[in-house]
């Protein structure tokens, strides 16, 4: 019964009802009448015209839909790593690491009007804005971030040797369309990632301190604050954040979900490596509000939590996610070939991290990629590797002297543990997993399997709790709309071929308001597609959209301009800020060296 025929019954009963009541006095019945003559039947009414046409009904839908309406190629592959936007000038900036180069490239002219063919074809010219090579007589390395606030523009750059401090350069005149060098300031080793706080008043880095390819140089990892004047200027000195605080808190670390793959009590080269809390400890990406910076600890498997006021900080372990009960493919066969499994676990360690604001509390958004530590050093032969402390040699690599990874076949399982079953059943033998988790008792066999990245994003709340995971909803949408092309690699076209390996990979992440929603978007490095989610309320989050510019033609690789590939960096424009008027997701996609920019249209 439709609501409204509810209603009219409703009305009906509720009128007989008060028409029953109103026959109940008091007093004895009287005596049946008797039935009276039936009435003269009524005249028929003359039919009424038609009724003019009602209006469409507009699209009750929720959700966005994205088409690509520009694309830029910087001109070699492996490069559009990171993007950013000038609002003022409406000009994408895009790090290309190959030539060690800043891309401008004008976007002032882009229309609503959708690429017919945005997979071959590019419509935004490119110029660029070449580095210093050295600074204050320290040589550099390749760029790794940039960030830009207002005039303003700070890049992160490394020294060549990248276990000294490296530099955020300064380049102002964005709002003139002509960025100068402004001034330098040293930060810590390894500068992977800068950004500004919303207010654009603190620059904030995240030093990753990696150790020398032998291991034997380790920097401790650290956060870098630099103020900014009100003359527009850079403070000439940085802040630096350690780690220090928490070394000998190792157990009570791991206690809380983090691990710490690394050398310690080797022997490499002649040194005794000893790698504390604070040298293992590597930020890899810092979101902020004005007076907090969130900055994942991606190898860790943790977040630390800033206060930008006091500069304290604190971390918070992260946790696995069980396999149990979700889907998973960890075959390479060929196929989709989902299970289920005990004494499987992931370890989310999360790399791209972003935030927004539900009922005036601070919310975190990850995207889980996970990572492993493999580090080769070079070496004459496979006698010299072993005797300088190698683990072993490898002709193209070099001498291994650390990873973590292995294969599930490769782990000692405790008798009667899940592992001892999951090995039992064969499937996950050829999966990579981590040796650094599932021992607790350190010897040397292993009650559950932990495998890098969790082949999800997850929203958190400022404690550190996990409040929504997409669970298994990349893997089953990607098998759905691609088949056995699904879990594809970055450069070739080979289905099924990440299965084994963290599987899409999700890295790339940005948080945007359309209307009066807020939509997350999430894109995968190795499938190179992108998810979009409503995530207005966080523990009411809805799927939006899936979508993806790459042909998949199996056996292509990514020099037969196959569209773009590896998904670095994701940044939201807004309406007001669009040169359309249409809100716009850019896209820096690694691999192809491409820049894509999206419009996104609210259903």
């Amino acid at each position: 019964m439709s609501a409204q025929s509810k209603f009219k019954y409703g009305v009906l009963a509720l009128l007989i009802s008060a028409a029953l009541t109103g026959c109940g006095l008091d007093g004895d019945d009287g005596a049946q009448g008797e039935t009276g003559a039936q009435g003269p039947q009524g005249e028929q009414g003359e039919a009424g015209s038609d009724g003019a046409d009602g209006v469409d009904g507009s699209d009750a839908s929720l959700g966005v839909s994205l088409d690509v309406v520009a694309r830029a190629f910087l001109g070699n592959l492996t490069s559009a790593e990171i993007v950013q936007y000038h609002a003022d000038t409406q000009t994408i900036y895009a790090t290309n690491g190959e030539t060690n180069a800043i891309a401008v490239i004008a976007a002032d002219t882009v229309s609503t009007t959708a690429m017919s063919d945005p997979i071959n074809t590019t419509n935004l010219t490119v110029s660029d804005i070449t580095l210093p090579a050295d600074i204050d007589g320290v040589t550099l390395g390749s760029l790794t971030s940039i960030a830009i606030s207002g005039d303003l523009m700070a890049v992160a750059v490394p020294a060549d040797v990248k276990t000294d401090n490296g530099y955020v350069l300064f380049y102002n005149g964005l709002d003139t369309s002509a960025p100068v060098f402004l001034d330098s300031v040293v930060v810590g080793a390894l500068p992977d990632m800068v950004t500004f706080t919303p207010d654009g008043g603190k620059v904030l880095v995240a030093n990753e301190g990696e150790p020398s390819d032998d291991y034997t140089i380790d920097p401790e990892g650290s956060i870098s604050v630099i103020n900014i004047l009100a003359s527009g200027e850079p403070e000439e000195t940085a802040s630096s954040v350690s780690f220090t605080g928490f070394n000998g808190s190792q157990d009570d670390l791991v206690a809380q979900g983090m691990m710490f793959p690394n050398p310690s009590g080797r022997t490499i080269k002649g040194v005794d490596i000893a790698t504390t809390v604070a040298q293992d400890l590597e930020p890899e990406y810092i979101t902020a509000t004005n007076d907090v910076a969130y900055v994942s600890l991606q190898e860790n498997n943790g977040l630390a939590i800033l206060d930008l006021e006091e500069l304290t900080v604190e971390i918070i372990g992260l946790g696995v996610k069980s396999w149990a009960d979700l889907n998973i493919d960890i075959q390479e066969d060929g196929s989709v070939s989902f299970g289920q499994y005990d004494g499987l676990y992931g370890v989310y360690q999360p790399d791209t991290i972003a935030n927004y604001s539900w009922k005036d509390a601070t919310f975190i958004v990850t995207a889980n990629e996970g990572d492993a530590r493999e580090y080769f050093f070079d070496s004459a032969d496979e006698a010299t590797c072993l005797s300088e402390g190698g683990l072993e040699f490898d002709e193209d690599d070099g001498c291994l002297a650390f990873i973590d990874e292995v294969k599930v076949e490769d782990l000692t399982a405790e008798a009667n543990s899940e592992l001892a079953d999951l090995q039992a059943n064969g499937e996950a033998d050829d999966l990579r997993v981590t040796n650094a988790m599932g021992d607790a008792d350190g010897n040397g066999e292993y009650d559950a399997a932990y495998a890098y990245g969790s082949r999800s994003f997850t929203i958190w709340d400022q404690n550190g709790l996990a409040v929504y995971d997409s669970g298994d909803d990349f893997e089953r949408i990607t098998a759905s709309v691609h088949g056995a092309s699904f879990n594809n690699g970055d450069d070739a076209n080979e289905g099924d071929s990440r299965s084994e390996n963290k599987g899409p990979e999700p890295e790339a992440l940005t948080v945007g308001v359309i209307g009066d929603r807020t939509y997350a978007f999430v894109g995968t490095e190795r499938m190179g597609g992108i998810f979009v989610y409503d995530v207005t309320n966080p523990y009411d989050v809805q799927f939006a959209d899936y979508i993806i510019n790459r042909d998949l033609t199996e056996g292509l690789e990514a020099t037969d301009v196959i569209g773009d590939l590896a998904p670095e960096s994701l940044v939201f424009v807004s309406a007001d800020d669009s040169a359309s008027g249409v809100p716009l997701l850019l896209v820096g996609n690694e691999v192809s060296g491409t820049v894509t920019v999206w419009q996104i249209t609210q259903n």
